[in-house]
């Protein structure tokens, strides 16, 4: 399976849409240097959204783009909500990357929420550990390079 990264977001702060840029340096066990929500103790590394998953948005009226969601990067190509927690993935040349999450528990309705009455993220985004990190552009490609389904995790439960 294959795809193509869209768009590099980052932020400097928790709770704001994201800032699109060319490029970024990834670090293993870390996250994007430079994004808030990077950290070494956490497993939600770097987050990922479809840009089919925008684009629904898109089709209820609102004006979203990559980055709005707070995601890191925004993939075409790849139902990524339907990875197996456990896949493994290749980002551009040299980065490799472990799905551990997929969606995650909303616990405060953002601006688009209030927008919209939903939010795509909390049932569509995924989140990664970086295994080997590298530089991440717009226009790299991802491969899925092996699917683990690790039984004891489970999703997140969806918000109602």
């Amino acid at each position: 399976m294959r795809g193509r990264v869209v768009s590099v977001n980052i932020s400097d702060r928790r709770g704001i849409r994201k800032k699109q840029v060319q490029e970024a340096s990834i670090k293993r066990e870390f996250g994007i240097e430079g994004d808030a929500h990077a950290s070494a103790k956490w497993h939600r590394q770097v987050s990922l959204l479809a840009l089919e998953s925008i684009k629904k948005m898109q089709a209820m009226g609102l004006k979203v783009d990559p980055g709005d969601f707070a995601e890191n990067i925004t993939t075409e190509g790849i139902e990524l909500f339907s990875l197996p927690i456990g896949t493994r993935m290749e980002i551009g040349n040299s980065i490799e990357a472990e799905v551990t999450q997929i969606g995650k528990a909303c616990h405060t309705k953002c601006e688009i929420y209030t927008q919209a009455g939903a939010c795509i993220m909390p049932k569509e985004g995924i989140f990664v550990k970086i295994l080997k990190g590298g530089k991440v552009k717009v226009g790299d490609t991802i491969v899925i390079s092996r699917e683990e389904a690790i039984c004891k995790k489970k999703r997140l439960p969806q918000p109602s």
